[in-house]
């Protein structure tokens, strides 16, 4: 089987659920408050780990409770978290979430322990880029690791995988080059190339924007549509399955 590196962010999510959002200076009643092991590197590491591929995550947490859940509950989803950085002086990140009866939310993200997934991290870990055969990497962590990942692993002959999400302004053209692919959803695409997305003909062209920059492949996120992978002259809209959603967190 072949190895799946991730390189990116662990956080806990603290969801407090409300009628409606407090306003400034108000003080309102929760309904409720549950704890859910996130961030974005830890979710794709933990989806590919309860897939059955082999796994390996990078990534840093803090010397506390929060952190020791997250490395536990990635490795019951089959996840080596042998290599994970535990902060001597940092928290573990987390996201607090608000999420009103309607559905909507509000949220916070506290990088904490996130800040020390740095290049030197990443190379004092460079036997498992070599090890590896996939790098998926996001982008809650320091964006000089990122495209430090992006570069190392290119070199050594991986296939590179960015989901540029939270999106940046930009990505260096040269960065661009190095990935053979890039999955924005709708938003992320809209703000990498500057323009609308809101039907698969814009989708498609703003995909085509970031081929002509030197991605190989650009699979967009298109929500119950499926996605939409634009590579080369090519472009194919893959169905979802349909399912009955309870929450699409990660999906």
């Amino acid at each position: 089987m072949k190895k799946i590196l991730v390189i990116g962010s662990l956080n806990m999510d603290i969801v407090l659920g409300v009628d409606e959002m407090p306003l400034t200076g108000e003080t309102v009643i929760g309904s409720s408050l549950a704890y859910s092991p996130g961030g974005k590197g830890a979710n794709q590491a933990c989806a590919a780990g309860r897939l059955g591929a082999d796994v390996v995550m990078l990534g840093c947490v803090g010397d506390d409770n929060f952190g020791a859940d997250l490395t536990r509950n990635l490795s019951r989803a089959g996840v080596d978290v042998g290599r994970i950085r535990k902060s001597s002086t940092l928290p573990t990140g987390t996201a607090v979430i608000y999420v009103d009866s309607h559905g909507d939310n509000s949220i916070v993200v506290i990088p904490g322990a996130n800040g020390e997934c740095d290049e030197a991290y990443l190379r004092e870990n460079d036997d498992a880029f070599r090890q590896c055969d996939y790098v998926l990497l996001q982008m809650e962590i320091p964006h000089s690791a990122v495209w430090y990942a992006v570069e190392r692993a290119s070199r050594l002959g991986k296939t590179v995988v960015l989901n540029p999400a939270p999106a940046p302004e930009d990505i260096p053209k040269e960065i661009l080059e190095r990935l053979d692919y890039i999955t924005p959803n709708e938003t992320e695409l809209a703000r990498l190339t500057g323009g609308p997305c809101d039907s698969l003909e814009e989708i498609e062209a703003g995909a085509r924007k970031l081929a002509a920059r030197g991605v190989r492949g650009v699979l967009v996120t298109v929500g119950d549509k499926g996605s939409l992978l634009v590579s080369g002259a090519q472009a194919a809209l893959h169905q979802a399955m349909r399912v009955s959603a309870v929450d699409t967190t990660a999906a």
